[in-house]
């Protein structure tokens, strides 16, 4: 116990006195953990209110009764569900327990605002569906005005009506997708909420939901069932169970409820706080590295005071705890601090989301027991490792070691070090080269990444004093003396370096990740276009988010009338089941479709699809084995299960799909109707803007969609992409935040250690501001040395993320690397490190000659 307080003792007072050093180390994890709590407290509190939301919305809903067959396509988020007819509800009535039953319409429905422009963008779900006159069973509440009782006339939740510059008695356009006039009656709220985050839902009477929204009278999404007094929800549905028809189910609103948690806090709040956690992760990857490059530099620099407490008796183990502890209290100290600072992330994303047009539920943040632990055993865990190695080294301090004047760094001579590098690259580009054929399997390229990242790693201490005398050589004859002495100084510890630069290379590999993966997803959808679409321009729908209604299926004949137009085909979608596995079907005419896209070779006919035919890719063919003449079976969301014909069989799917059925074919099926792209042809010798001008003005007549030339639909199509790229850098803001704390942290300590070099310097001749640009320029060049292995690991990693995702979307996805791009990184890098270098310059330019000089 004695020896344990003597340790503990020590680690105090060396903090104490060196606490200055760990600056960098303490802002690295608190950076880290804050961005850590944040997340999990962001999601805690987003559950916590949806949760609350939705069951608040659906208290009075006992039962809801559906329609038991769905047809999941992989890759949505929930699957088609079969309606149910409207009618059942008066049956349902007379069951014993009933208090109330209301069919449930829903569909898809987008308000335009008083600008003209469509209420919630391109991204959110805009929903529509009819007005529920049991108060109980209804999931909004009046908060303006009244309910829809004429043709017409609507309600909208209050957040939509808000940011729509909507309100009662003002008249307006409701895309469904054909446009409806409506006049809003009345302002809703959605659990006490203005509404579901950026939802819009747009509420009419029974009859013009079932006229717009439906495919028939008759037809809703659900019903939905109250009970009555003293009769519990499990007892209801058990009820109900012996009058439902064959295709139809009961469940309790509580499932209702998990589900619908599910769909929103289970599967978009998962994926979100998911991608945050990988980037907290990154953070905290980068930030190792910092931590591992300061406590190694401070146990070097007192590699004289563990021999003298080695020679005095101390045990390898109490040197070794001692360092573990100082790193421990560090950790702990910085992760309480981060705990603290990630409660302040939280709230600000809270004020940020309704900026960025996603209110934030009203309600205090949730603060869990997870939240809390989770990221400050994290946060101390990472500063211990960190510190385990040096620790390690202080731990074997021999005491002779007091009689020496300094140690020499050979981790860049190592030999283990080389040949592990080679054979880790080696393993890489065999994994690597195995994944081509081994399609579509992302795991033989995701470990040649893991690998390659390793690889790197491990060479950095061998490559850095070769690089950095590469790099210097320029500065050398630009900066003379300062230049030639930065260079010396940044080679002369290779471990040294490539630690602090392999945090930036983290950093900057990330970034050139994302720039090459989103360029690659460019390019691809250029070429998918420049080959596929055959037309003059497109008429599309959003082709990024949930948003919008889709396209009038109106439209393609009234702009196919036009005398300039030579041909007009939409494009809708459908699902069903192809042979048990669900799958999205095109529905179109076959024969315009030909005109407008290019679907490559054709083998059959398409024009002999009928209501009993259908085509498909070749690639979906391969893998089935079909030809023209093989039989299949489709089975759709109503129920029925038809046999059909593969007539057709064509190479390329890009735009088309992998399966083509007609208009006829899907038409008894059908649900809400609407097409996502409309591809027009013009006549011979009618330009692009007198063709398109007219488009214009038959478009305005179904709401206005934008009529696009391939050059501009080719660019809208690639729009989410540079959403999610700006998205990434904000994100990878810290990490390389964290990166630049550590090289700046680094440059200090190296400043102390050197105080009498730097003193002799200036007592030779050496100017304060020439002393300032060798250490600026030596961050540099560890910047720069980072910078250019983070962009050639970027450039690998990339290559490998393009093979593992076209691997498992089993389509051919193009690798591109956009030169702009890549120079902003590449010139971004060596800027931040003079940066980071400004500090340590000027804390060593103000130092005396004469006490550094006779510094220890």
């Amino acid at each position: 116990m004695s020896a344990a307080r003597t340790t503990l003792r020590l680690a105090t007072a060396s903090l104490r006195a060196r606490r200055r050093r760990f600056a960098g180390t303490f802002t690295a994890v608190l950076l880290g953990v804050a961005f850590l709590t944040g997340t999990l407290v962001m999601g805690d509190t987003l559950r916590a209110s949806f949760d609350s939301m939705f069951a608040g919305a659906a208290s009075g809903t006992d039962a809801v009764v559906r329609g038991s067959r769905v047809v999941t396509v992989p890759g949505r988020d929930r699957g088609s569900r079969q309606t149910v007819a409207a009618d059942l509800a008066d049956r349902l009535r007379t069951v014993p327990g009933v208090a109330a039953v209301e069919p449930d319409i829903q569909g898809a429905g987008q308000l335009v605002g008083k600008d003209g422009r469509p209420v919630g963008g391109q991204g959110p779900p805009t929903l529509a569906g009819n007005w529920i006159a049991d108060p109980r069973l209804n999931p909004y509440r009046l908060a303006e005005g009244r309910a829809p009782q004429r043709t017409g006339e609507v309600v909208v939740n209050r957040g939509a009506a808000v940011r729509g510059g909507l309100a009662v008695g003002d008249t307006t356009v409701l895309r469904t997708p054909d446009p409806v006039r409506v006049t809003v009656v009345g302002l809703a709220t959605f659990g006490g909420a203005d509404g579901m985050g950026q939802v819009t839902y747009t509420a009419m009477t029974r009859a013009d939901a079932e006229k717009y929204l439906t495919a028939g009278p008759g037809r809703a999404a659900s019903l939905l069932v109250r009970a009555a007094p003293g009769t519990t929800q499990r007892r209801l549905v058990e009820a109900l169970g012996p009058v439902l028809p064959q295709g139809v189910e009961a469940i309790t609103g509580q499932e209702a409820v998990e589900e619908d948690t599910e769909m929103i806090s289970g599967r978009f709040l998962g994926l979100f706080t998911t991608l945050l956690l990988v980037f907290s992760g990154i953070a905290l990857l980068v930030a190792t590295f910092g931590i591992h490059n300061t406590f190694a530099i401070v146990v070097a620099q007192r590699t004289r005071e563990n021999a003298l407490l080695r020679a005095l008796g101390a045990a390898r183990r109490q040197i070794l705890a001692g360092t573990l502890a100082e790193a421990a209290v560090v950790g702990f100290v910085a992760s309480v601090a981060g705990l603290l600072g990630g409660l302040g992330v939280a709230s600000g994303l809270r004020a940020l989301f309704p900026a960025l047009g996603f209110p934030f539920p009203e309600g205090d943040l949730v603060v869990s027991t997870t939240s809390l632990l989770l990221p400050l055993g994290v946060g101390t865990a990472v500063c211990l490792g960190s510190a385990l190695a040096p620790a390690v080294r202080a731990g074997r301090t021999a005491p002779l070691a007091a009689l020496r004047e300094s140690t020499v760094d050979r981790s860049g001579t190592s030999r283990t070090r080389t040949l592990a590098g080679v054979a880790l690259v080696a393993a890489a580009l065999v994994a690597v080269l195995a994944a081509v054929p081994a399609a579509p399997s992302p795991w033989l390229p995701g470990t040649g990444a893991v690998l390659v990242t390793a690889a790197f790693v491990v060479l950095g201490p061998v490559t850095s004093s070769y690089a950095v005398r590469i790099l210097a050589d320029p500065l050398r004859r630009l900066r003379g003396v300062p230049g030639a002495l930065a260079g010396r100084n940044a080679a002369r510890d290779p471990g040294r370096t490539a630690a602090t630069a392999t945090a930036l290379m983290i950093g900057v590999a990330v970034v050139t990740l994302f720039t090459v993966f989103g360029a690659s997803l460019k390019a691809t959808t250029d070429r998918t276009v420049s080959r596929s679409f055959a037309g003059d321009v497109a008429v599309s729908a959003p082709a990024f988010g949930a948003g919008g209604s889709g396209l009038s299926p109106a439209l393609a004949p009234a702009v196919a009338a036009l005398p300039e137009v030579r041909s007009a085909v939409g494009l809708g979608r459908g699902v069903a089941e192809v042979d048990g596995s669900g799958r999205a079907l095109t529905v179109t005419d076959p024969v315009a479709l030909a005109v407008g896209l290019d679907l490559g070779t054709v083998e059959g006919r398409l024009d002999s699809l009928g209501t009993d035919g259908i085509a498909v890719s070749a690639k979906e063919a391969a893998r089935h084995g079909w030809r023209p003449g093989s039989r299949l079976e489709l089975a759709f969301t109503d129920g029925q299960e038809l046999p059909f014909t593969v007539r057709a069989v064509y190479d390329r799917p890009d735009l088309a799909g992998d399966y083509l059925i007609t208009r006829a074919a899907w038409a008894p099926h059908r649900g809400q109707d609407s097409d996502t792209l409309v591809a027009v042809t013009f006549r011979d010798g009618v330009s692009t803007a007198d063709g398109a001008a007219a488009v214009e003005r038959t478009a305005a007549r179904y709401g206005g969609p934008e009529v696009q030339t391939r050059a501009q639909y080719a660019a809208s199509s690639a729009a989410g992409i540079d959403m999610m790229l700006t998205l990434v850098y904000a994100l990878l803001a810290l990490a390389v935040l964290i990166a630049l704390l550590g090289i700046a942290n680094t440059l200090t300590l190296a400043v102390h250690e050197r105080t009498r070099e730097l003193g002799l310097l200036r007592a030779v001749g050496q100017t304060r501001a020439q002393l300032r640009a060798m250490v600026r320029w030596e961050s540099v060049l560890v910047a720069a040395f980072g910078t250019a292995g983070g962009l050639l690991l970027g450039v690998l990693l990339g290559r490998f993320l393009v093979t593992a995702t076209a691997g498992a979307r089993d389509s051919a996805l193009v690798f591109a690397l956009p030169p702009a791009q890549l120079a902003v990184v590449a010139l971004a890098g060596p800027a931040a490190g003079i940066l980071a270098g400004l500090r340590p310059a000027r804390r060593a330019a103000r130092r005396d000659i004469l006490p550094a000089v006779a510094g220890e």
